[in-house]
């Protein structure tokens, strides 16, 4: 996926990390849940052909690698009738898991081009607190704005103070433009001048924080059907995506924490963070499994370029721990 296609010069200024060096970043990121899966995986495939015992193993080795129960019985059974030869098991097993794992979320990768379509394009990211959302704003903003692209940053999670000082580190990192009030202020006053501010400047992004109190829905519903309703009065498409940013590191409880936002407003699309942090890297297969929500990024390291656009196949192999 490409960044967009602004100023041509600043675009081939800007460094571009090549496709092979994003999938060592892939790998390496996925490290962690690779390894977890790989000391119970051995032990599975001995044989040509899996037994029902070892179907059975193989069910328990995926639950317990957070790929949730109905991914791992849809995936069993489909290895239920491959054969492996006996020189190589190891490696056409983990080939033909990682086919299966894809046929999961290949319908749910999906490229987004946030430099596409309206202009200003009006991007309000959700997630709870400590999900990553400041970071994965950030991140956003420094990819497009290296790619030639204007960026507004709005500062809507007036909740905590520290959020609005760390998303004003990322605005200046990335040269975009960063619109706050105080803590405790109207979060929908801010997204509005957000918006406002996109327009006046003619920018091409604006991406807007958010609150994300889910031990109190009825007030997070409130707050954000509020902030939806002013930024409508500037734009009656806005937002035009919703991103929810889920933390890989909470493992199955990234599933409730889709449910519980779907509850409370419409999203578009999901990004999945700390995937370099933790061993729990399955459980976006349990999301793509339960969820019929576009998958767009992924993050696996803290620099920008660690964010990358959600790619099934290569997601699938190094999750795995094929390159």
């Amino acid at each position: 996926m490409i960044w967009g296609l602004f100023d041509k010069k600043k675009k081939a200024e800007a460094p571009q990390a090549p496709e092979a060096e994003q999938k060592k970043g892939l790998f390496d990121g996925l490290r962690k849940s690779s390894a977890k899966l790989a000391d119970s995986f051995t032990a599975v495939f001995t044989k040509e052909k899996l037994d029902a015992a070892d179907i059975d193993a193989l069910e328990e080795v995926l639950i317990a690698s957070d790929m949730g129960a109905s991914a791992a019985a849809r995936i069993s059974a489909a290895l239920a009738d491959q054969r492996f030869s006996k020189e190589n098991a190891q490696t056409e097993a983990r080939e033909a898991l990682a086919t299966e794992v894809a046929r999961i979320l290949k319908p749910r990768e999906a490229q987004l081009d946030l430099t596409e379509g309206p202009k200003p394009r009006i991007v309000l990211v959700i997630g709870v607190n400590g999900s990553g959302k400041t970071t994965t704003i950030g991140k956003l903003a420094k990819n497009l704005t290296n790619a030639g692209a204007k960026v507004i940053i709005g500062a809507a999670d007036t909740f905590r103070a520290a959020a609005i000082e760390q998303l004003k580190v990322w605005a200046d990192r990335a040269e975009a433009s960063f619109v706050s009030s105080t803590q405790g202020a109207d979060a929908a006053g801010v997204a509005f001048e957000s918006v406002k501010r996109a327009k006046e400047e003619n920018a091409d992004v604006a991406l807007i924080d958010t609150a994300g109190r889910l031990q109190n829905k009825s007030e997070l519903m409130a707050e954000l059907a509020k902030i939806i309703r002013v930024m409508r009065k500037l734009d009656e498409d806005a937002p035009h995506e919703t991103l929810l940013v889920l933390d890989a590191t909470v493992g199955q409880n990234a599933l409730s924490q889709v449910e519980s936002f779907r509850s409370v407003t419409e999203i578009t699309g999901l990004v999945m963070t700390k995937l370099d942090g933790t061993a729990k890297g399955g459980v976006l297969v349990a999301v793509a499994q339960r969820h019929a929500i576009p998958i767009h990024f992924i993050g696996v390291g803290e620099k920008a370029e660690d964010l990358q656009p959600f790619d099934a196949e290569s997601f699938s192999r190094a999750l795995v721990g094929l390159n």
